[in-house]
């Protein structure tokens, strides 16, 4: 499965560091756009922890065709 996720703000090098399993998208927008293949719903819940643990509000995130 691959998942996009959008969060409000744009990230640093350095919080994007934190998700090495997924890959910012090239596409300008008012926040950050990451993509890439996830394994399982255990995986969403634990990259949505991820998110909030470093204090980025997702505002979208959706399954992308294969």
């Amino acid at each position: 499965m691959r998942y996009e996720f959008t969060v409000a703000t744009r990230m640093s090098d350095t919080a994007l560091a934190a998700f090495p399993e997924l890959k910012p998208s090239k596409v300008p927008s008012l926040g950050t756009t990451l993509f890439g293949r996830v394994i399982d719903r255990a995986h969403i819940d634990g990259l949505l922890a991820r998110f909030s643990e470093m204090g980025l509000e997702v505002v979208d995130m959706h399954r992308l065709p294969e």
